[in-house]
């Protein structure tokens, strides 16, 4: 069974820093393409990141371009998200998503106020 467990979120202040991590399971991480969705209240699901396989080729939505950044450890079946200089519009609930399989993981909140 395919499984995502997002952790790492919290409440940051403007211009600070997280690390969201994505432990997937039920199926072997370097052989498939994954990303990193948020979707703040009232506003439909948007993707941010994501990732290739082995080459390792990343996508970035152009709000997050510069100040995100997509890893992977397929040792671990786990994929990041570094978040540095974040702003109130980065506030949302963060999921991890391969794009083959239809689960979703609960996500992680992450939100940004002074």
């Amino acid at each position: 069974q395919v499984q995502f467990v997002e952790s790492g979120g919290g409440l940051v202040q403007p211009g600070g820093s997280l690390r969201l991590s994505c432990a997937a399971s039920g199926f072997t991480l370097d052989y498939y393409a994954i990303g990193w969705f948020r979707q703040a209240l009232g506003k439909e699901r948007e993707g941010v990141s994501c990732i290739s396989t082995s080459v390792g080729i990343t996508y970035y939505a152009d709000s997050v371009k510069g100040r995100f950044t997509i890893s992977r450890d397929n040792a671990k079946n786990t994929v990041y998200l570094q978040m540095n200089s974040l702003k109130p519009e980065d506030t949302g609930v963060y999921y991890c998503h391969a794009p083959r399989f239809d689960s979703w993981g609960p996500g992680t909140q992450v939100t940004v106020s002074s």
